[in-house]
């Protein structure tokens, strides 16, 4: 059975409304084959540098800054409307994937060439709101146990003046990539 949906009706935007455009490089041109030949570290680092693109999801979500190092990742973000939701706060889940950027970014930092990691589940608490007042936001990543099949991660986010806004832990399944073809 196939349904079909009316386009709804066009309307004039309301008072206030406001756009958004960004621009993303397409990931199916980049040169995956050789990156898989880096260690995570070095794959992150090319991020950093601008030698290969941010992911498209890191240009939706708007970060301000990146940083890494062996076991450790620093994302910032600055609150615009919108990452609102309806309440007027930062919506949970761009904090939950600020905290899960930073918290997974840590473990790629200290995977070798030819392995990768996927999330397991990440569990956050929220601790107080996040708002434009909130200031540059500070989410750093950190690894908290490394083993041969999995690793164990947390991340803190901060505001502007120090104060922990939401906490994470991330378990990560680690695995060998397929050699190039």
């Amino acid at each position: 059975m196939t349904q079909t949906q009316e386009p709804a009706p066009a309307t004039p935007p309301a008072a206030g409304a406001r756009s958004r455009t960004f621009s993303w490089t397409d990931p199916a041109s980049l040169p995956t084959a050789a990156l898989s030949q880096l260690s995570g570290l070095d794959q992150l680092r090319s991020m950093t540098s601008g030698e290969v693109p941010a992911p498209p999801v890191l240009h939706m979500l708007g970060l301000d800054g990146f940083e890494v190092e062996a076991g450790r990742a620093v994302a910032l973000l600055t609150p615009q409307e919108f990452h609102y939701n309806a309440l007027g706060t930062v919506h949970g889940g761009v904090l939950s994937m600020l905290l899960d950027t930073a918290a997974g970014s840590a473990v790629h930092s200290v995977l070798p060439a030819g392995t990768s990691y996927t999330s397991i589940d990440l569990n956050v608490k929220f601790l107080r709101p996040v708002t434009l007042a909130s200031g540059t936001v500070r989410c750093e990543g950190t690894v908290v146990q490394r083993g041969r099949r999995t690793a164990y991660a947390e991340a803190k986010l901060t505001d502007a003046a120090g104060r922990l806004a939401a906490h994470a832990t991330s378990s990560c399944l680690l695995f060998e990539l397929p050699p190039p073809s």
